[in-house]
C-alpha cells in the first residue's frame, strides 16, 4: 500500500514538473518576442537620433534562447536542491546576460553549475562530519550565486555593450577587446570550478590530512587554506573542463571564416586548467590568512572563534563568500593578461 502511494506521488510530481516546463516554454516565447521588438525600436531610435549607420539588432533566436534556457536550468536546479529560491532567481539573471552576450559564456556557466553541484553532493555523508555549516545538496543561495557569477555577469554586460551579441575567436592582435573579455569570463569560471572541485572532491578523496598552504603544516580536513595533492589535481581538472566547454562551444557557434584566420583556439583548454589551479591557490592563500579556522568540541571546523574552539589558522577578517568574490575578480583581471602574453607560445 505504501509502495503504491509512493508511485502515485512520483507520477503526480512528474506531471507537475512537465506542466511547469510547458508553462515556462509558453512564457519564454512571448517574452523573447517582446524583447526583440523593443530591441528593434530602440535600434531605429539610435539610427535616427545618434547617427548609427546600421541597426544593432539581436536575432529573435538568441532572445528566445536567453529567455528559455536560464529559466529551465534554474527550475531544475531548484527542484534538485542545488539552489534555493533566491539563488534560482538571481541565477536566471546571470544566465540571461551570459546567454545573450555569448553562447560560450553560457557553456562555462552551465558546466560550472552542473559539475560543481555534482561535486558538492559527492560523499556528502563524510562532509557532514567535518563541516559546521553543511547543507544537503549544497543549496546555493543568492549570495553564493552573486559571489561566483557576479564578476562574469559584469564582464558579459561589457561584452554585450562593446562587442555585441556574438561569438568570436580569441585573437588579441585583431580583436583585442572581445578576446580580453572572453578570457576574463574563462578565468572567472575556471577559478570557481577549480576551487569547488578542490574543496568538495579533494576533502573526501584524500586519505591524509591537508597541508596549510602558508606553512605546510598538517591541519584537519575542512581547514580554510588546506591543500592536498589530490585537491590540487582536482582544481586543475575543474578549470580544464571549463576551458574545454568554452572552446567547443566557441568552435561550434563562431563563423568558420573568422576561425580560419584566427590563431589556434585549443590553448583555451590549457589556460582553463591553469586558471583552475591558480585560482584555487589564491583562494587557499586568502583562506589560510584572512579566514578563521577553529576546531570545536565535536571535531568540526568552524569559521568563528569562541571559548570552546581551538584556533587552527587564519584571522577573522573575511568569510568564505568574500574570499570567493575576491578570487573571481582577481582571476577575471589576471587571466586575459596572462593568456595574451603566452598565447604566441602555442
Amino acid at each position: 500500500m505504501v509502495a503504491e502511494k509512493n508511485i502515485i506521488n512520483k507520477k503526480r510530481h512528474l506531471k507537475n514538473d512537465q506542466l511547469v516546463t510547458v508553462l515556462l516554454c509558453a512564457l519564454a516565447i512571448p517574452l523573447s518576442m517582446s524583447l526583440w521588438i523593443i530591441n528593434i525600436i530602440y535600434s531605429k531610435f539610435l539610427m535616427e537620433h545618434e547617427g548609427l549607420d546600421e541597426p544593432v539588432v539581436i536575432s529573435p533566436a538568441r532572445w528566445l534562447a536567453s529567455c528559455f534556457i536560464p529559466v529551465i536550468i534554474a527550475f531544475y536546479g531548484y527542484k534538485k536542491g542545488s539552489v534555493n529560491l533566491s539563488g534560482a532567481l538571481l541565477g536566471i539573471l546571470v544566465a540571461f546576460v551570459l546567454t545573450l552576450s555569448n553562447f560560450s559564456f553560457l557553456a562555462s556557466l552551465f558546466t560550472f553549475f552542473l559539475s560543481s553541484s555534482k561535486a558538492t553532493k559527492f560523499r556528502s555523508h563524510l562532509k557532514r562530519k567535518i563541516e559546521e555549516d553543511f547543507k544537503e545538496g549544497g543549496q546555493r543561495n543568492w549570495l553564493q550565486v552573486l559571489c561566483n557569477g557576479g564578476m562574469a555577469t559584469q564582464i558579459g554586460l561589457l561584452y554585450l555593450l562593446d562587442v555585441g551579441a556574438s561569438e568570436r575567436p580569441i585573437d588579441f592582435g585583431k580583436d583585442y577587446r572581445a578576446s580580453w573579455l572572453s578570457m576574463s569570463v574563462l578565468g572567472v569560471f575556471a577559478c570557481c570550478n577549480g576551487d569547488t572541485w578542490a574543496s568538495e572532491l579533494g576533502t573526501v578523496l584524500s586519505k591524509s590530512d591537508p597541508f596549510l598552504v602558508t606553512s605546510f603544516k598538517r591541519v584537519p580536513k575542512g581547514t580554510n587554506g588546506g591543500i592536498t595533492l589530490i585537491g590540487t589535481l582536482c582544481s586543475t581538472i575543474g578549470g580544464l573542463v571549463i576551458g574545454l566547454s568554452q572552446y567547443l562551444t566557441m568552435l561550434y557557434f563562431t563563423d568558420k571564416t573568422m576561425l580560419m584566420y584566427a590563431p589556434p583556439q585549443w590553448p583555451m583548454i590549457v589556460f582553463g586548467a591553469f586558471a583552475g589551479f591558480l585560482g584555487s591557490l589564491i583562494d587557499s592563500f586568502m583562506g589560510a590568512t584572512l579566514q578563521y579556522s577553529g576546531l570545536d568540541t565535536e571535531g568540526k571546523i568552524v569559521s568563528h572563534p569562541n571559548q570552546t574552539t581551538v584556533h587552527v589558522s587564519g584571522r577573522s577578517i573575511l568569510d568564505n563568500h568574500s574570499v570567493n568574490l575576491i578570487s573571481t575578480v582577481v582571476m577575471g583581471l589576471l587571466m586575459p593578461t596572462i593568456s595574451r602574453s603566452l598565447w604566441h607560445l602555442f
